[in-house]
């Protein structure tokens, strides 16, 4: 078994978590505010926009090598 360190080190004093409040966090929006706001929804949602456009990439993309093996194949050939 490993031994503990015999070096001890000074604890570092933090400082009270109250004397500075977090920049980042926010308190949640109430449920009677958010539920009087109306929420827009999208004509088509963006992944499956996404997605549509990975698959006809795809396809013209596989459509471009076949044009080209095609093209490539005919002049060697002759």
């Amino acid at each position: 078994m490993i031994e503990k360190s015999k070096i001890r080190r000074k604890t570092v004093e933090l400082r009270p978590a109250g004397s500075r409040p977090s920049r980042i966090r926010r308190d949640p929006v109430p449920i009677s505010e958010a539920s009087t706001t109306p929420r827009k929804r999208a004509f088509w949602d963006p992944t499956e926009w996404e997605t549509w456009t990975v698959v006809t990439g795809v396809i013209f993309f596989a459509i471009a090598l076949t044009i080209i093996t095609f093209g490539i194949s005919d002049f060697t050939s002759h």
